[in-house]
């Protein structure tokens, strides 16, 4: 962790570092030393202390808060409550992730989704408004293309790439049909071909 400590009209003793550390012990044992980096900045405006702490977490979370006070371990201490409640907010949703074990972005993927059923398939690029009743039309884009050349069946398995979605089409030379040549999860090939 890397704390960045700066002293607006403030000079910056050892005892302050420390007190501002102490404060950031809890903050990293609840983090499991996740923290990236904490900025703070003390600044003594006439008679009040100004603290501003910035904490910057794995996976680009910033939490901060800001805290007033007579001097300046309260304004710290004001500060570090703020910063310290969105810590344990962070560390939560971390927890309630891991308990759940497949992300929803990941099970979505996996399982279909009934939802697709009322959509309507656009055929121009330009047409992915949502409708007001809640039906929205999918757009088709054309990623590639290829042309079709005549090849073996075995040709094609060579041409089939390593990762898992990847397919080759092709004509069939022993009876010129389009055929579909495509990795399966199991890391097998899979073969399609139209009905003669």
């Amino acid at each position: 962790m890397r704390l960045e400590l700066t002293g607006r009209h403030v000079p910056i003793t050892p005892t302050l570092r420390t007190l501002v550390e102490q404060r950031l012990a809890r903050m990293t044992r609840l983090l499991n030393d996740s923290i990236v980096s904490v900025q703070v900045v003390i600044t003594r405006e006439k008679t009040r202390h100004h603290v501003e702490m910035t904490l910057h977490a794995r996976g680009d979370h910033f939490l901060h808060g800001e805290g007033t006070g007579p001097d300046v371990p309260r304004a710290l201490a004001a500060a570090a409550v703020k910063v310290e409640h969105q810590v344990q907010k962070l560390k939560s949703r971390w927890t309630e992730g891991k308990r759940k074990g497949v992300s929803a972005a990941k099970a979505g993927s996996a399982a279909p989704r009934p939802e697709r059923a009322g959509r309507r398939v656009a055929t121009t690029a330009s047409t992915i408004a949502a409708g007001g009743d809640g039906d929205r039309q999918v757009r088709i884009i054309r990623a590639r293309r290829t042309a079709m050349k005549p090849m073996a069946i075995e040709d094609a398995a060579l041409d089939v790439g390593t990762g898992e979605g990847a397919f080759v089409v092709f004509r069939n030379a022993a009876n010129d049909s389009v055929t579909v040549l495509f990795r399966r999860p199991d890391g097998h090939l899979g073969l399609i071909e139209p009905d003669a």
